[in-house]
C-alpha cells in the first residue's frame, strides 16, 4: 500500500490555507481519477450531441431531464425512427422513435415545448414533417393543439387544406389566425408609417395654389437664392444694430421653385397589385404576402390588389379584409404560368403612372417565357414601377432561376429576395420612384 499526498487548489480550510488530500492506493494500481468538473460538463454536452449510438466512449450516463431531452432528440434524429415515443428515455438509451399514432405525436410535441425553447420547437417541428412524413397527422385536431405555430407550419396546414376533414378545419383557422395576428402586430406599425410618408412625398406638388405652398420646406429649398438687401447710409446706427433702421445681415429669397402639400384627397392616390405565386416551394411569401396584402388594402390612400397563381389565376382581393380567407382561398402546389398572371394583372392597370406591380416568385416559368419577359418590358414603358421578389421570408437565400431573374434585370426590374423586415422600405422605394434598397446585388448576377 502505499500513499500520496495531492495538493487541491480548489479547497481551502477555516483559515484560508490550501488544504492537502491524502489517499491510499494499492501497489501496481493505477490511481482512479474522476473529471474535474468542467470535463464533466464537456462529456454531458458531447453525450447529447452524439447520442447514445455513437458516444459509448464518453462513458457518460443521462439522468433526470438530461434523458428525457435526450429521448425527444432521438425520437426525432435518432436511428429509431418509425418506432412510438416513449420508450429508451432511460439513461443511455436511445430507441425512441416517432410511429403512426397521434397521440404518441402529441405527447411528444408535449415534451419539446417543455424542455426547448420556442425557435428549437419549431424547427423540430418542421423536421419532423419533412423527415418523417407527419403532415398527415396535423389533419388531427388533438395535434394543431399541440403543435408551437410558426409561419412555415402555416404553409404546411395551407398544402393540407384541401384534405382537411371539417373536424379540423375550425381548428386548423385558429393555428392560423394566431400566427396572422401576430405578425400583423410586428409588421402593422412600420409599414403603414414608413409608406405613408412616401405617400406624403410623392403627393407633394411643384406648382402650388397660394394656400398650398409648404413655405417651410419651400424656404429651404431656396435659401442658395438669398440676396443681400442693401441698406440706405446711415441706416442702423451704433444703437440699433439690427435694428428697424438696419438690414445688415438680412436679405431676400427669391423662390425658384415652390413646395406644396399634396391636396387631401378620398381617392386613392396609388395602386399595388400583389402578384404571388403559390407553387409548393413559396409557401412562407405566401403568408407574409397575405399578411402586407391586408394591411395595404387597409390604408386609404392605397388601391391594393392581391392576385395568386399556379398554372391558373386567382383574384383574392375582396378577401383581403381577412388574411385569414386569403390563406385558406390559396392552393399551394402545382406549376407555374407567370405569363399568364402577369397578362391577368396588366388587364387591371388603369393608372400605370400612379401603379407598383410586386411579382412574388422563384420565377421558375411554366409558361411562355418571352411573352412574359415582353409584358414586364411593356408595363415598365407604361411607367409602371415593376419589383420582383424571389421571396418573402426569412429563410435566406432562395432557390430561383437565374437566367429569368438576368433577363429580368436586364429590363431595369431586378429581381432579388427580401425579408419581412425590409419590405416596407422596398414598397417605398416603388412609390416615390427611387432605386430600391436591393440586399444582395449578386442575386441579379
Amino acid at each position: 500500500m502505499t500513499t500520496t499526498t495531492t495538493t487541491d487548489p480548489g479547497a481551502t480550510d477555516p483559515t484560508g490555507e490550501t488544504m492537502e488530500r491524502t489517499t491510499a492506493q494499492a501497489p501496481g494500481t493505477a490511481r482512479p481519477t474522476a473529471p474535474h468538473a468542467p470535463d464533466a460538463e464537456r462529456l454531458r454536452r458531447w453525450r447529447m450531441v452524439l447520442g447514445a449510438d455513437s458516444a459509448d466512449s464518453t462513458g457518460c450516463t443521462l439522468t433526470g431531464q438530461d434523458a428525457a431531452m435526450d429521448g425527444a432528440l432521438n425520437a426525432l434524429y435518432g436511428g429509431g425512427a418509425g418506432k412510438k415515443p416513449g420508450g429508451g428515455r432511460g439513461a443511455g438509451g436511445r430507441s425512441a422513435g416517432l410511429g403512426a399514432s397521434a397521440p404518441s405525436v402529441a405527447r411528444w410535441l408535449g415534451d419539446i415545448r417543455t424542455y426547448f425553447p420556442s425557435s428549437v420547437v419549431q424547427v423540430m417541428q418542421r423536421d419532423a414533417i419533412d423527415r418523417l412524413g407527419l403532415a398527415a397527422l396535423l389533419l388531427e385536431p388533438e395535434m394543431l393543439e399541440a403543435v408551437e405555430a410558426d409561419v412555415h407550419l402555416v404553409g404546411t396546414l395551407l398544402s393540407l387544406n384541401k384534405a382537411m376533414p371539417e373536424t379540423t378545419k375550425e381548428t386548423a383557422r385558429a393555428v392560423v389566425r394566431k400566427v396572422v395576428e401576430d405578425l400583423e402586430k410586428r409588421l402593422e406599425s412600420r409599414t403603414r408609417a414608413t409608406l405613408t410618408g412616401a405617400l406624403d412625398r410623392s403627393a407633394r406638388i411643384s406648382r402650388p395654389r397660394h394656400r398650398d405652398i409648404d413655405w417651410n420646406r419651400t424656404i429651404r429649398a431656396n435659401l442658395k437664392n438669398c440676396l443681400p438687401v442693401p441698406g440706405p447710409a446711415g441706416a442702423g446706427g451704433e444703437g440699433d444694430p439690427g435694428g428697424a433702421g438696419g438690414t445688415e445681415g438680412r436679405g431676400t429669397i427669391v423662390p425658384e421653385r415652390l413646395i406644396g402639400y399634396g391636396r387631401a384627397s378620398r381617392s386613392a392616390k396609388k395602386d399595388v397589385v400583389l402578384c404571388i405565386d403559390q407553387s409548393g416551394s413559396m409557401a412562407a411569401s405566401v403568408v407574409y404576402a397575405s399578411v402586407f396584402g391586408a394591411v395595404l388594402a387597409s390604408m386609404r390612400t392605397l388601391s391594393t390588389r392581391l392576385v395568386v397563381f399556379d398554372t391558373a389565376v386567382a383574384d383574392l382581393t375582396d378577401q383581403l379584409d381577412d388574411p385569414v380567407d386569403v390563406l385558406f382561398g390559396t392552393q399551394l402546389g402545382g406549376g407555374t404560368d407567370i405569363n399568364r398572371a402577369l397578362a391577368y394583372c396588366q388587364s387591371k392597370i388603369t393608372r400605370p403612372a400612379d401603379t407598383v406591380v410586386v411579382l412574388i416568385s422563384d420565377l421558375y416559368e411554366g409558361g411562355i417565357r418571352d411573352e412574359m419577359l415582353k409584358r414586364v418590358a411593356a408595363m415598365k414603358a407604361s411607367g409602371v414601377q415593376f419589383v420582383t421578389l424571389l421571396a418573402l421570408s426569412d429563410e435566406g437565400a432562395p432557390a430561383y432561376d437565374h437566367e429569368h431573374a438576368a433577363a429580368l434585370g436586364a429590363l431595369g426590374a431586378p429581381a432579388f429576395a427580401c425579408t419581412p423586415d425590409l419590405f416596407p422600405d422596398v414598397m417605398a422605394a416603388a412609390i416615390e420612384k427611387r432605386p430600391l434598397p436591393i440586399p444582395d446585388k449578386e442575386t441579379q448576377q
